[in-house]
């Protein structure tokens, strides 16, 4: 018998408990490091809409699978987009829609399984436990639903045949296809686009930028708060923008974890003076671009910090593939190609069900027909 047990903070399981159900396929932001970060600094706090409830599964005593939880209070940071679905729920129905249960890293748009187990026998088994305990969650705390964001495909197909709507999305990711050298990736590009990515990369030079790549072990307290500032610059200049993280956890990331910590730091090459940066987290088979500023402008900067940099990071570490984060048709010129992301979703008012998988349903059909649509840059000359 499978028993699920919620914790209103990651360490009331602690970290080894937490981390003996990771494995290699695990990514950086879904150990405990990265989230303990996020709770012990507040940017993970009831007062901002994310009240922690992680989900454990036990067998008898002992801990068998564990999943980071959330009662949300609103809709931030979470980059599935559902406000026109709380909007109708508020207005149309008369359903309150908030409070409601996320399974998902916060502030992390990157894909994988949410559900951590050790014994890779168990997944079926649990994954069917997760969507009812979310289910059982939802209805005792009277929340509207219950939502598992950027799950793998794998799992998200497990919990559609357990009962929740699948919802699709779309990203640009960029496939290792064994590359040796950056220079092999251009070679099967366009002539175009391959001239355009050269000159691209040759506008940092003439600018007199020069770049560095740096682990968190490799960062000095100066460099972390480069990176904040960055980070907090960006967010800042865009009205859009939500400071989500402080700079006391990006200390504790880099002091936390320093070998998922991957980061590119832009300086002028006269001074030496850092003008830019990207903040990343590396798995053993990914690469994920997180944050990202700049203090200077200059042109293409954000291209060869966020993009070039990466890529020829991967190429170096033989890394499968790199996530730079949500949005931008801008990176497909860039040798990043459109991928399906997958969540799970599962409402309390079946009115709202219907009305959110009819949308769910013909939002994946318009998604089909632009993939369809798209045509993978190959080489012409």
């Amino acid at each position: 018998m499978i028993e699920l047990r919620t914790h209103s903070a990651i360490s009331e399981i602690g970290r080894d408990a937490w981390n003996g159900q990771a494995d290699s396929e695990t990514p950086p932001f879904l150990r405990y490091e990265f989230l303990h970060a996020l709770e012990e600094t507040g940017a993970v706090h009831p007062e901002h809409g994310w009240a922690p409830m992680h989900m454990a599964l036990y067998r008898g005593d002992q801990l068998i699978g564990v999943a980071p939880a959330y009662v949300k209070g609103n809709s931030q940071g979470e980059f599935v987009f559902d406000h026109g679905i709380a909007d109708f729920a508020q207005h149309r129905l008369g359903v309150a829609y908030y409070p409601k249960l996320i399974l998902a890293s916060p502030f992390t748009p990157a894909t994988g399984a949410r559900l951590l187990c050790a014994d890779p026998s168990d997944r079926p088994e649990l994954t069917r436990a997760i969507a009812a305990g979310a289910a059982k969650v939802v209805e005792s705390f009277e929340l509207s639903g219950a939502h598992v964001l950027f799950s793998s495909r794998e799992e998200a197909d497990a919990l559609a045949a357990a009962g929740m709507a699948q919802r699709v999305g779309v990203q640009f990711h960029w496939q290792n296809q064994g590359y040796a050298r950056f220079d092999e990736f251009l070679s099967k590009m366009s002539s175009k686009r391959r001239h355009q990515l050269k000159r691209e990369r040759r506008a940092l030079g003439e600018q007199g930028t020069r770049l560095e790549i740096r682990t968190g072990r490799e960062l000095d307290a100066a460099l972390v708060d480069h990176v904040f500032d960055c980070y907090r610059s960006t967010v800042e200049r865009y009205y859009w923008g939500r400071q989500y993280l402080s700079r006391d956890f990006f200390h504790a990331i880099v002091a936390a974890m320093p070998d998922s910590v991957l980061c590119v730091i832009a300086r002028d090459t006269a001074s030496n003076r850092p003008v830019a940066a990207a903040f990343n987290l590396v798995g053993e088979r990914a690469l994920f671009g997180r944050y990202w500023g700049a203090i200077d402008d200059r042109d293409c900067l954000h291209f060869n910090v966020c993009y070039y940099a990466g890529i020829e990071e991967c190429i170096r570490r033989g890394l499968s593939r790199f996530e730079p984060g949500a949005g931008g048709e801008h990176k497909r010129a860039r040798g990043f190609e459109p991928v399906r992301t997958y969540s799970s979703h599962w409402f309390l008012d079946q009115r709202l069900s219907s009305v959110a998988i009819d949308f769910f349903k013909r939002e994946a059909e318009a998604i089909d027909d632009s993939l369809q649509d798209h045509v993978p840059v190959v080489r012409k000359d």
